[in-house]
């Protein structure tokens, strides 16, 4: 521990080092973290890909542990849509907004019904970045939307594609220990692994419930031949539990308390806890406590019905707190074709 205290207060690449090997190995998070994925569970679970009446589509970008040399930096693109769900040019509750008025107050959500049977489809970009080492991912989606009851839904999603592993041996850098022979001069390391993911997402009006499994298909690597090494790196499951509550607190204000736990085989279990207030459905605040890592602050704001942003700021706990200035990431969201003009998700709030 006094080597690694050591290692982030000189903010070296020796510690990303550390990082990459640790998020490498089959004893880590393997993949990236999120702190608003309230604002896009599809990044999570592709079972949400076409819950909402419009293309939803999301850009976003985390810049992790501020103020350490090549400390990870997450981008992503993801886009879903129902599939010949049908026409939806009518008025509804959110179609207008008059002056003081929250069209999503408790009459709104009396006539809440579950959605009609439909397919969802989805695409996502994900670039994945710590210091020499690259993981860029591109999957498609497919889920399946059926009514269980008068408002509870039920969808089934998978996600296929690739990643690419990318380690530029060129960026290594290890003061003056010797560098091992099997990656040293190598210049650009390629990797190409399937990409699997799966999930469940049971939801209606007040109340959603996700199961996801990122990653399905374990597999190895490693990015040397060299027959001398123990044990080779190895890509493993990941598996996420996702549930929330709407509770409305008058006319004006909806609070969403939610939770998700992580498991990988191997560690102890991750968990979330997230708090969320909105005001009527203009803008929102927020917080998170990751367990044993740190804590988040959110806000976002619905800017129109065709665009909404949300930031939020992490600050970590423990000595990695100490060397570090917080992570920051930005969400942004647009709302094409909006036929029913909401302001806000009506199914992922």
């Amino acid at each position: 521990m006094k080597k690694l205290r050591k290692l982030g207060m000189k903010k070296s690449y020796l510690f990303l080092l550390f990082c990459v090997v640790i998020f490498s190995t089959a004893l880590s998070q393997q993949r990236p973290y999120y702190t608003q994925y309230i604002l896009n569970n599809f990044i999570i679970n592709p079972a949400v890909a076409g819950i909402e009446n419009y293309t939803d589509i999301k850009l976003s970008h985390r810049q992790q542990w501020v103020g350490i040399n090549d400390a990870p930096a997450t981008t992503y693109f993801t886009f879903h849509k129902p599939f010949k769900r049908g026409e939806y040019d009518v008025e509804t509750a959110t179609s207008s907004r008059p002056m003081g008025q929250n069209p999503r107050g408790s009459a709104y959500w009396q006539n809440y019904e579950a959605a009609d049977p439909h397919h969802g489809i989805g695409f996502t970009f994900i670039n994945d970045r710590t210091g020499p080492l690259v993981r860029t991912a591109i999957t498609a989606t497919y889920a399946y939307h059926i009514g269980l009851g008068p408002q509870t839904n039920l969808s089934a999603g998978v996600s296929a594609g690739f990643s690419q592993m990318r380690l530029d041996a060129a960026k290594l850098d290890f003061g003056d220990i010797d560098v091992d022979p099997a990656v040293s001069g190598a210049g650009i390391l390629n990797r190409f692994r399937p990409d699997i993911s799966a999930g469940l997402w049971l939801y209606s009006k007040n109340y959603f419930i996700g199961l996801a499994a990122q990653q399905v298909v374990a597999q190895n690597l490693t990015f040397s031949d060299n027959t001398v090494a123990l044990q080779g790196g190895r890509l493993v499951p990941h598996m996420f539990l996702s549930a929330g509550y709407r509770m409305m607190m008058g006319e004006d204000f909806v609070f969403l308390p939610s939770m998700q736990l992580r498991y990988i085989s191997g560690i102890p279990v991750d968990v979330d806890l997230n708090l969320k207030w909105q005001y009527q459905d203009i803008f929102w605040v927020g917080g998170s406590a990751r367990l044993r890592t740190g804590f988040a602050a959110m806000a976002g704001m619905n800017i129109s019905n065709n665009l909404n942003i949300g930031y939020s700021y992490d600050l970590s706990t423990g000595r990695l707190g100490t060397v570090t200035r917080g992570t920051h990431e930005i969400v942004i969201g647009f709302l094409l074709n909006n036929k029913y003009g909401d302001w806000c998700p009506r199914a992922l709030w």
